[in-house]
């Protein structure tokens, strides 16, 4: 029984009760030293009745071996990721070094892998997940876990992470971020808890010593339980290291040595540990730990393996052991681990064994990462060419290996990382051309980490030192520059880097220029040619369609949609998110939901649209993409324009707008105009847009330019958006597209001087041709209101009624009751409405996103396992989703959902 904990206990209790009722759950548990964390995690594992315990601890000396801590906490349940999908089970492969086919270790593919083991091995029992000392973890396996955890949802599991606050600078610890995750903060016992757990403790204490112990433990349940007896100064963590310290330094030199050996290694092989502190000093055995387990510094686990018993006796070990000590116990663990034939583990405690330069160590570290290179493992490689490097006496070696680690880092979809060691490696390395790859990995991390104007300027120095020597390479960087600056909307430094590598001459000349017409013919009312930026627009398309990478390929279908092609840039976002789901590449599926749910706005597939922003925004929280998030939020935005949600209108375009980087601000004030053109507010969606285009930054603007005249006319100043106007009909007529045409025929007709009936019939004639039926309905009901306006009663009602019906279909609110007005103005008596969705049959409009993806897939035949590789869930989660959904739908099959019509 713990004393004093009831509230904490509670907590831990109410977590494993629900994951045996079918509900996941996670816990995060922070405090000092020694506060009671670990004896809550105790709590937990013993009260887990009938659950499968897995139980993993952070170890400071081995933090930085990726994936140490992930192979520690499932090493007993390894052989089951042969029945994971198979993209999961290459990348946790990768991570873990088990062989098989060479394959990328994505970071969050690693993630839905564990996610996906830890929902098989709930199917058994539920599941309880416990790590200690988790800010000693490696980054990542704790990215990994943390990413598992966050989408826990209808699976029998519990995770409990414990990690240590920095309460000083004698323990400070690095943070452990668990954002988004549910937080409990262990403060001090209470007096009455304190004083009693004392007396159970030490009952025989003089009143003074006992009030001496409870002043200096403050409440700290470690400190009450290791300080009576024994006196000194210094603080409770202090005190209860020096605790013990004693115990460890009374124990026979073998069982000294066997504590140590434990305390610097993270498997706890009991085998490898004997074997080392055999090599290490004179021979021991099994039997040597003896004196150490009844000390209560050492346990073995279930799994057989040796740990020491709270976290604190590990830094206690390694605190007191020399430094010859230490050293000697690595030395004798790289031993150990290579007649094993584990030769990660060889080079990691042979890395520790040396306290200066040796290339011997740094020759083994690179040999060992190139082996973890072709187990896929590119974290494992970053780290040890980092170690490596820091172990390499000769300065360009060491550029070499931290050029290696930097790309390494890249690769494992760690960017920090990865422009943090390609920085230090530029200063070592003095091949000018060496220094520039490293230059285009800081500079594209920085552009994807929404760091625009760092990764321009980055791009433009390099291209301009590496001119002579490699000139194609200068081109391609300034490229990269110029575009970097139209990502961080300063235009004018785009125009200037385009110019100078024009100037300088590099081999792709054509392509710069055509990127600075592209971009001056993206500002409305500038002075360029709108028609011109489209042309240069297919330039590019043209020249650079065979040499697409993933993200090249990204931005080529956001290049469909500048030229108004919308069913290109669809195809090319289904295409890259059936080949990305497919893979499992997380990272870049969100920039495709951002491509894809900007097509579904504009064909109208507005619930297509809610789900895949809803799910890329997720993702691009999850995997730091920041940008992208704003731009889907945007769109999000937009949505909620068009239906008239303006508390979310406002909500989802605060953060674009404040931030003032073009498309997603000028996407977000367009968002606020469309709603205050819905809700009648035609004065305030006009000055929006003017200021719009009036500004410096307003690419993606010609989009809002048919809502800038429709509000000017409407606000009764048709001269306002003359030029808006044909700014659009020039832009329209280039592009081709006939929706475009069709916008611009229906400005062409508000502000027609004589009879707009023809303009009117033309852009429904070009509407007919397909594109976007939001348009479409919006051309109707102008041409409606223009009909009953002129007394053309019976012509006005067709028009208003294909407008209701469209609106209705889309959920416009505001724009159906503009379209019931017009109705009941041109004589039709109209009584209620059809906003219920059941009403209009819509059976998609009962679920949620999350819901509507589920079925979709399920009717297709997909099983729970494939639909949860597919969306990124664990498939309990799928089936939970399926249970939540078949009642609205009125469906008990999976059967009968292929029968249904789910949009």
């Amino acid at each position: 029984m713990l004393l004093g904990r009831d509230g904490e206990l509670a907590a831990i209790d109410g977590l494993l009760d629900r994951a045996r009722a079918g509900r996941s759950g996670t816990l995060v548990l922070r405090g000092e030293a020694g506060i009671g964390k670990s004896a809550l995690l105790d709590h937990a594992a013993g009260a887990a009745d009938g659950m499968r315990v897995l139980r993993g601890t952070g170890v400071e000396t081995e933090s930085g071996m990726p994936y140490a801590g992930l192979h520690l906490l499932l090493g007993r349940h390894l052989d089951r990721i042969g029945g994971l999908p198979y993209a999961q089970a290459e990348a946790l492969r990768a991570a873990l070094n088990m062989g098989g086919p060479e394959a990328e270790s994505d970071r969050f593919l690693v993630g839905l892998a564990v996610l996906t083991l830890l929902a098989d091995l709930a199917e058994e029992r539920p599941l309880l997940c416990l790590v200690d000392d988790a800010h000693w973890m490696d980054g990542a396996s704790a990215e990994a876990l943390l990413f598992a955890a966050r989408r826990l949802d209808a699976e029998p599991i519990a995770v409990v992470f414990a990690a240590r606050d920095a309460v000083g600078p004698e323990c400070a610890a690095p943070e452990f971020v668990a954002q988004g995750l549910p937080e409990l903060y262990l403060r001090g016992l209470d007096g009455d808890a304190a004083a009693a757990l004392l007396a159970d403790r030490a009952p025989g204490l003089p009143g003074h010593v006992r009030r001496e112990i409870l002043a200096g433990a403050m409440g700290n349940p470690l400190a009450l339980l290791e300080l009576p007896g024994r006196g000194g100064h210094g603080s409770a963590y202090e005190r209860i290291l020096r605790s013990f310290a004693e115990r460890i330094a009374a124990l026979p030199e073998p069982a000294r040595r066997l504590v140590l050996l434990v305390g610097v290694d993270d498997l706890g092989d009991a085998g490898v540990v004997v074997k080392a502190a055999g090599r290490s000093g004179a021979a021991a055995s099994i039997d040597d730990l003896e004196p150490a387990e009844r000390a209560g510094l050492l346990r073995t686990t279930s799994d057989g393996r040796l740990e020491v018993r709270h976290p604190l006796i590990r830094t206690a070990a390694v605190r007191e052991a020399t430094l010859g000590l230490r050293l000697a116990a690595h030395r004798a663990l790289a031993e150990a681990y290579l007649e094993r034939g584990d030769v990660c583990h060889h080079a990691w405690h042979l890395a520790r064994s040396v306290t200066e330069p040796d290339e011997h160590v740094a020759a083994v570290l690179e040999r060992t990462a190139e082996t973890e290179r072709n187990a896929g493992g590119n974290a494992a490689v970053a780290a040890m060419y980092e170690a490596a490097a820091d172990l390499t006496p000769d300065q360009a070696e060491r550029g070499r290996r931290l050029a290696a680690a930097a790309r390494a880092s890249a690769d494992a979809g760690l960017p920090e990382r990865a422009v943090e060691l390609a920085a230090r490696a530029e200063a070592d390395l003095p091949d000018p051309l060496a220094r520039a790859e490293l230059t285009l990995i800081r500079a594209s991390l920085a552009d994807e980490q929404d760091r625009a104007g760092d990764a321009h300027r980055l791009f433009a120095e390099t291209a301009a030192s590496v001119t002579r020597l490699d000139p194609r390479t200068s081109g391609y960087l300034y490229f990269q520059a110029a575009a970097a600056a139209a990502n961080a909307g300063d235009f004018a430094a785009m125009d200037g880097i385009a110019a100078e590598g024009v100037r300088l001459g590099v081999p792709n000349a054509p392509h710069l220029r055509a990127l600075s017409r592209v971009f001056a013919g993206q500002n409305p009312l500038a002075d360029a040619d709108p028609a011109d930026g489209v042309a240069a627009l297919r330039e590019l398309m043209d020249a650079m369609g065979a040499c697409y990478a993933p993200r090249d390929r990204i931005r080529a279908g956001m290049w469909h949609l500048m030229i108004g092609d919308v069913r290109g840039a669809a195809e090319v976002a289904a295409d890259l998110e059936r080949r990305f789901r497919d893979r499992g590449a997380i990272g870049l599926l969100a920039p495709v939901l951002m491509l894809r749910t900007r097509t579904d706005l504009m064909l109208g597939r507005f619930r297509d649209a809610l789900t895949g922003a809803t799910e890329g925004a997720r993702i691009a929280t999850d995997t730091g993409q920041h940008r992208i998030r704003v731009y889907l939020d945007t769109s999000l935005g937009q949505l909620a324009a068009i239906q008239g949600d303006e508390e979310r209108c406002l909500e989802l375009t605060e953060e674009a707008l404040s931030r003032g980087l073009p498309p997603s601000n000028v996407h977000a004030a367009a968002a606020r105009s469309l709603l205050d053109l819905g809700l009648g507010r035609y004065e305030a969606a006009l000055e929006r847009l003017a200021d719009v285009v009036a500004g410096p930054t307003r690419q993606g603007a010609i989009a809002a330019l048919p809502d800038m005249v429709e509000a000017a006319v409407r606000a009764g100043v048709p001269e306002r958006a003359r030029d808006a106007a044909v700014w659009h009909a020039d832009w329209a007529a280039q592009t081709q597209q006939p929706w475009a045409q069709a916008v611009a025929a229906r400005c062409a007709a508000l502000l027609a001087t004589d009879d707009p009936d023809p303009l009117y019939s033309k852009a429904l004639d070009l509407h007919r041709e397909g594109g976007t039926p939001f348009e479409q309905a919006r051309t109707e009901l102008l041409y409606g209101e223009f009909l009953r306006r002129s007394r053309r009663r019976n012509d006005a009602r067709a028009r208003l009624h294909a407008a209701l019906e469209a609106f209705e279909r889309l959920g416009a609110a505001p724009w159906t009751e503009r379209a019931r007005t017009e109705l009941r103005a041109a004589g039709e008596s109209l009584t209620g409405g059809r906003d219920d969705p059941t009403a209009r049959d819509d059976l998609a409009a009962r679920l949620t996103p999350q819901e509507l993806q589920v079925t979709r897939l399920a009717a297709t035949g997909l099983s729970n396992r494939e639909i949860g590789a597919q969306l990124f869930l664990s498939p309990r989660t799928v089936g939970y989703h399926l249970y939540k959904a078949y009642p609205k739908l009125g469906v008990t099959t999976r059967a009968a959902l292929a029968r249904l019509d789910l949009g």
